[in-house]
Formats: structure tokens, C-alpha cells, sequence
């Protein structure tokens, strides 16, 4: 990359420290604001802000249980189309719990499923292995706009770099039964002797198990 500032050079040159770029909010059309509001909130999304200006602009904030990010809908944000937002991910640690909640607050939500591969045929229920990225559930909201969650326990390899991040108490505590049952088993192969090291082996579990890394056995 080059520029025709020397500052810019300098701060995007080899070696220099990235800045965060978080993603926090994505935008979904709408064409009943009140509605979509009834429709999330019913979800048990938590709503953030409603913040009306004048007749010609409005704008709704909802984030999902656990998500450091949100969605905006409202008047006056965007030109696309109510209904045409699709392949928003909605990712989960236990599909079915997730599917069955979300169905209990009254979304229209498809059967679990799972693909193979990518771009594979889709196949009645979750994946038998229990593998990650592999076992999906759709929705739509009333204008159409379209949902998939998403099961993912184990991030590929350089997925998460440095940082290991729990997106509910939920997920935390499935991640810590996880590396119990592991730790367990690392317990066993030692001759049962209580290991009074397991807080570090949990957290090199844990943080492995997040960032797709070798996993310690």
C-alpha cells in the first residue's frame, strides 16, 4: 500500500500495531417500525434505544442475548429494500436450546439442520458428530428479513487472535465443561493424582479450544 502522505506510510508500514475495528451495528430494512420492535423485543432481544426525530427519522436498537453487537432498524437509515437483509448469523454454543427459545417467543423457526461440506445439500438435524459451523437453524422476522443461527464451539485455527471472549454465561460454562471433562481425562492418563495445576491447564484448555489451536490432551 502506498500513499502520498509519509505519516500514513509509517502507521500502515510493516510491523505497525493495527487498531481495532469493531463491528457493532448492522442494519436491517424495515417497512412496520413498531412492528419489528414488537417482533425482536418478543424475542427477548434487549432494546436499546428508541430514538424518533421529527416525522422523517427514526432509529431502534436491539442486541441479541450475549452479542457485542446490535441491529438498527427504523425511518430514515437506509434505502434497501424492507425484507432483503439475509444471512445475518446468529451464533450459538447449543443449537436446539437455541432454536427451541427462540420458537418459544414465537419466531417461525425451521427444523435444525446440517451440511456436510460447504455448499452441500442441506440434511435433516444436527450434525452427528457435533462438529462447528456445521448445523444451522433459519428464521425470518414479518418483513422477511432473514436469520441463521449458527453452532460453533471451536473456532478454525487464527480465527480468534490473542483474544478469548465468551459471548454469555451460558457459553462460558459449556466451555469450562468442556475442559472438566478433558481435564479429567489428562487426570486419568497421569495415574488419577489430583493435578494442583488445573486452573492453568483449564485456561490453556480454554484459550486454545477458542483460537482453533492444538488442544492439550
Amino acid at each position: 500500500m502506498t500513499t502520498d502522505n509519509p505519516r500514513v506510510e509509517a502507521t500502515v508500514g510493516k510491523g505497525a500495531r493495527r487498531r481495532d475495528m469493531k463491528l457493532e451495528v448492522t442494519v436491517i430494512p424495515v417497512s412496520d417500525v413498531d412492528r419489528a420492535k414488537r417482533f425482536y423485543g418478543g424475542l427477548g432481544w434487549r432494546l436499546d434505544a428508541d430514538f424518533p426525530v421529527g416525522e422523517n427519522f427514526r432509529v431502534v436498537q436491539f442486541t441479541p442475548p450475549g452479542s457485542p453487537a446490535s441491529v438498527h432498524f427504523g425511518t430514515g437509515i437506509t434505502s434497501a429494500a424492507p425484507g432483503s437483509a439475509s444471512g445475518n448469523y446468529l451464533v450459538v454454543s447449543d443449537i436446539e436450546t437455541a432454536r427451541a427459545e427462540l420458537a418459544s417467543h414465537g419466531a417461525d423457526v425451521s427444523e435444525v439442520f446440517h451440511r456436510a461440506g460447504p455448499g452441500q445439500p442441506a440434511i435433516g438435524g444436527r450434525d452427528p458428530q457435533g462438529r462447528s459451523y456445521v448445523s444451522f437453524a433459519t428464521f425470518k422476522d414479518p418483513d422477511g428479513n432473514g436469520w441463521l443461527l449458527q453452532k460453533i464451539t471451536e473456532r478454525f485455527p487464527g480465527r480468534v487472535d490473542g483474544d478469548t471472549a465468551y459471548a454469555s454465561v451460558a457459553d462460558l460454562a459449556a466451555g469450562l465443561r468442556r475442559a472438566a471433562a478433558a481435564h479429567g481425562e489428562h487426570e486419568k492418563r497421569e495415574g488419577g493424582k489430583h493435578d494442583e495445576n488445573w486452573p492453568d491447564w483449564y485456561a490453556a484448555y480454554m484459550v486454545a479450544e477458542h483460537g482453533g489451536k492444538e488442544l492439550s490432551l
